[in-house]
């Protein structure tokens, strides 16, 4: 059995997925299996797959089928993954090399159900790091920790939850939460760079902004009159502009 499962969900990605796929391949640590999740790509995307899957010698599994989004797609990697951990790289992003070497190091065999997460280089469309972000679990009934920088036990996957399909954009967020009300879960922060992320797309829209809101709500992080002042002025703002 991998000690670690990493997944990749992708559609249409040809035009950067190489990145990814080298990154993961370059891993000083290489005990692990690499399931790519693939939404039936239209472009070249799943040649490309094809063509790397030899030089992971086996350890790659390919899978390019209609999904119902990003977190179904996760949720199907996930169900095949025999790995103690799971890490998810996006098609877009990659991961710092040495990047299951020190998440290795830091695991805990004596705990069932742990999330061990670290920190994440941002990087504007020029490719250039713009910032290194570090969100401490013990914000996230305000802020999400770095989901990218994130590996899960696969117990915590397989026995408390998977993503949920409520949400378009923030069931990641769903999840952490759920999981730091969860007295059972712990969270092991790691004070390193593990992955490099492009920022924008989906996570940054006025729509997922509101799903956050509602989220919070959820989960008791803010009043009933909070989430409406908040939701309220979210709409004027995205008229405005």
């Amino acid at each position: 059995m991998p000690f670690f499962s990493i997944i990749t969900v992708c559609y249409n990605s040809e035009k950067t997925i190489e990145k990814t796929l080298q990154s993961v391949l370059s891993q000083t640590e290489q005990d692990f299996e690499y399931i790519l999740i693939d939404g039936a790509s239209t472009d070249g995307t799943l040649d490309i797959l094809r063509a790397w899957e030899p030089k992971f010698g086996g350890r790659m599994k390919i899978v390019s089928e209609p999904d119902a989004g990003i977190y179904d797609a996760m949720n199907k990697g996930i169900r095949m993954a025999r790995g103690t951990l799971v890490g998810i790289v996006n098609s877009d992003d990659f991961y710092q090399s040495d990047a299951l070497e020190r998440v290795k190091a830091h695991y805990d065999p004596s705990l069932r159900y742990q999330i061990l997460y670290g920190a994440q280089n941002n990087i504007d469309d020029d490719g250039d790091i713009t910032t290194v972000e570090f969100v401490h679990h013990k914000n996230l009934p305000v802020r999400m920790i770095n989901h990218p920088a994130s590996f899960v036990a696969n117990a915590v996957y397989q026995e408390k939850s998977l993503y949920s399909l409520e949400y378009r954009s923030v069931s990641d967020y769903d999840f952490m939460l759920k999981m730091f009300y969860d007295p059972d879960v712990t969270f092991l922060p790691i004070h390193e760079v593990l992955t490099n992320f492009y920022v924008g797309g989906v996570s940054s829209s006025t729509k997922s902004h509101l799903e956050t809101f509602k989220l919070w709500r959820r989960y008791g992080c803010i009043t009933n009159k909070r989430y409406w002042l908040i939701t309220l002025s979210t709409y004027v703002k995205s008229i405005i502009r």
